[in-house]
């Protein structure tokens, strides 16, 4: 009987697991829909970035006081949850504190996750006070689930590090008592000042009240494991991929079309033939589409992108076209890409392969005037605290549009057709330019 409660948090744990795995599996067969694109060149700069901002987070600290707030809870999440790995150890082996040898170690490593729980507690506290009191505009603007989900996690939080104190309370009142099992160990800045409410309960009672936050703190962990999956918080794990798969190329260099590029070098090069037979060993295929109109047309980086999204708003916020009322949001842009993904995802879960909803991510989740209100300026791009690049899926629909769909705007149809005419954007001949310079 005693290697029941053993047995029970190894099928817990082994579900908890089992379930997180078949979901991240799921995320990484849907960014694999995406078109192969290489980005394994410079291997260390890229390092450079993932430790510089994933782990350091140094884009989110340029607003001092979300990024200071979220730099807390994300160390004290971090941090407080090396102690999970104790948890494991102890709901496998029925011991209780295993690394309590380590002596004055232990308590250092304790009462340092205590005081992070307390700052942790603190953050949530404003976090919440900022969605949903002082309603900044980039929040205000999320509704129905994106905005719930922002809470919840802040629930999660508050729940998580009130067990762990809970426990580490209770668990040093019994320390006090002498209570076989709970051996004397660690230090507990924080929860001390809990211990007296705690007062004149039986060591029956403490018991029940540790080894009940202790379950639930475990259960919340894999819980919470779990709903990153349904969550933008996946970001926590995918922050990090995507910043070190980020584009490394000077912002506004935009990349060219194999197929466009071979046909312009034809034209260019003077001893090309242009009625020569294509090569034997050239096979023609299906030919290549331009652009995207959905998601599969991305690239698989770009998928990544949509997944890894904070909701955060900071794109939209400095974008200027959504500043001056135009109907663009780039987090909008990466919201649609992944609820258009996530969506053709559940259709191969149930038919096996893709078979045609007659949707697209194009029209169907973002619409034109949305695209061409981009000023293709980067301001998101640089916004971005984990390197997401909205403007580059903008900029292959727009291509759709232009090259396979002809639906571009008048006035830049114009400019093109005074471009191929004239030579310049303007409708003069080009001996007419300078007459300007006459009036």
């Amino acid at each position: 009987m005693q290697y029941i409660p053993n047995i029970i948090f190894v099928i817990a744990l082994i579900a908890g697991i089992g379930y997180f795995t078949k979901n991240i599996r799921k995320v990484i067969r849907n960014i694999r829909l995406g078109k192969d694109v290489d980005r394994t060149d410079n291997k260390k700069e890229r390092f450079n970035n993932m430790m510089m901002i994933a782990f350091g987070q140094s884009k989110m600290v340029r607003r001092p006081i979300a990024g200071i707030l979220h730099v807390v809870v994300y160390i004290g999440f971090v941090i407080i949850n090396i102690e999970v790995l104790e948890i494991i150890i102890d709901g496998i082996l029925g011991t209780h504190r295993i690394f309590a040898f380590l002596g004055g170690l232990y308590a250092f490593l304790i009462g340092s996750f205590e005081i992070l729980a307390l700052l942790v507690l603190v953050s949530v506290f404003i976090f919440w006070i900022r969605r949903n009191v002082v309603n900044i505009r980039r929040f205000k603007t999320l509704k129905g689930w994106p905005k719930n989900d922002g809470n919840i996690i802040l629930y999660f939080e508050v729940v998580l590090m009130t067990l762990f104190l809970t426990m580490n309370a209770a668990d040093l009142q019994l320390q006090t008592l002498g209570a076989e099992h709970y051996v004397k160990a660690g230090s507990y800045p924080v929860s001390q000042f809990i211990t007296p409410l705690f007062n004149g309960m039986s060591e029956g009672t403490l018991i029940l009240l540790e080894r009940g936050a202790w379950w639930m703190h475990i259960i919340g962990i894999l819980i919470f494991l779990n709903y990153l999956y349904f969550s933008k918080h996946l970001h926590i794990l995918l922050a990090f991929p995507n910043t070190y798969y980020g584009d490394l190329r000077p912002k506004g260099q935009m990349d060219n079309l194999e197929s466009v590029t071979k046909e312009v070098m034809l034209m260019m090069d003077p001893n090309a033939d242009p009625f020569a037979a294509p090569a034997e060993d050239e096979t023609e295929g299906e030919p290549e589409k331009f652009g995207a109109s959905d998601v599969t047309d991305l690239n698989w980086v770009q998928l990544l992108n949509s997944y890894t999204c904070t909701e955060c708003g900071r794109c939209t916020s400095e974008c200027p076209a959504n500043q001056t009322g135009k109907k663009l949001s780039p987090r909008k842009i990466m919201m649609d890409t992944r609820d258009r993904l996530q969506e053709v995802g559940d259709n191969i879960d149930k038919n096996g392969s893709f078979v045609d909803d007659g949707k697209q991510l194009l029209n169907d989740y973002i619409t034109q005037e949305e695209l061409w209100a981009c000023t293709s300026c980067n301001a998101c791009v640089e916004a971005c605290p984990v390197s997401i690049s909205p403007l580059s899926i903008i900029l292959d629909m727009r291509r759709y549009l232009v090259m396979e769909q002809s639906a571009a705007p008048t006035d830049l149809n114009n400019m093109m057709s005074n471009i191929e005419n004239n030579g310049a954007p303007w409708p003069f001949n080009q001996m007419d330019r300078l007459n300007w310079n006459k009036e």
